[in-house]
């Protein structure tokens, strides 16, 4: 079990190097502790991983079935993709906001859902003090039985000797009155957790520089939300409304492809972290 105060010092090692970013020009500056990675809902197969690693530092990783799938098709991979010398991102598919009834049973559900996380986890030879992302795909503030299904998946799997994290939005939504909120600042300001870890989505052009890869990688803070420790950048298909601006980077049929591939073989959502290994970073 880690303590909290080394909880606060991990995370705190794993945001330092934060620079600017020149949204303006779509240029990355020099930012040395930043690492590219991808992630998809499908498994891309272990001959797209040589030529994956060329690029990326490191890949997610689905415990269970993605959204709209029945199964993972990244059981049993974790060994391969490790000694290919990949990171992870360990994924959770969380639930939708209509299926949380009640505040006891949003509770209820998130304890049910950490406890299959933590097992497969285990099953996939994942170690304690690994962090399990919670798939959250709705955007904007979160009703308050939401709020409690999250913060029994963190509680478990701080018990199970896990560390919780977050896979949510950083985009901005309008409430009217001069106000927005992104979900990822509504659960900042609902969960007592510390230590919680933040993977954010904001494909919106500038920030993003769309389907866009570089040494040079931009910092997960110029997502939009300084406390990410990952930021996915890109999306496959990319959105049309977010992305007028950056649409040249995007292939013609809308998603993004890692460079070279010339085949159009393996479409992906990039991301940039603070960790080539961003589900160990400690």
């Amino acid at each position: 079990m880690y303590s909290w105060r080394r909880l606060g010092l991990m995370l705190f090692l794993c945001g330092l190097g934060v620079a600017p970013f020149l949204a303006s020009q779509n240029v990355f500056p020099p930012s040395p502790v930043a690492h590219l990675g991808f992630d998809r809902n499908e498994y891309p197969g272990d001959e797209a991983l040589p030529f994956l690693r060329k690029t990326f530092s490191f890949t997610s990783y689905w415990l269970g079935a993605p959204p709209g799938e029945k199964r993972s098709t990244w059981q049993g991979k974790r060994a391969l993709l490790a000694s290919q010398g990949f990171g992870f991102l360990v994924l959770f598919n969380g639930r939708e906001s209509r299926q949380l009834k009640s505040a006891s049973y949003a509770r209820q559900i998130g304890f049910k859902d950490a406890d299959s996380a933590v097992n497969a986890a285990r099953g996939e030879g994942f170690p304690e003090g690994t962090v399990i992302f919670l798939d959250i795909e709705e955007g904007g503030r979160l009703p308050g039985n939401y709020h409690e299904y999250v913060s029994a998946w963190v509680e478990t799997l701080k018990i199970a000797g896990f560390r919780a994290g977050v896979y949510c939005s950083a985009m901005p939504v309008d409430e009217g009155g001069g106000t927005t909120i992104s979900t990822a600042q509504d659960i900042q300001a609902h969960i007592a957790s510390p230590g919680l870890v933040y993977w954010v989505y904001n494909d919106a052009c500038p920030p993003s520089p769309g389907c866009a890869f570089s040494t040079d990688a931009p910092a997960p803070a110029q997502s939009g939300f300084p406390a990410a420790t990952i930021w996915q950048y890109a999306q496959s298909p990319r959105r049309k409304e977010f992305t007028s601006h950056c649409s040249a980077h995007y292939a013609a049929d809308g998603n993004c492809y890692v460079p070279g591939d010339a085949q159009h073989r393996w479409f992906l959502d990039a991301n940039v972290a603070t960790s080539p290994d961003p589900s160990a970073c400690q």
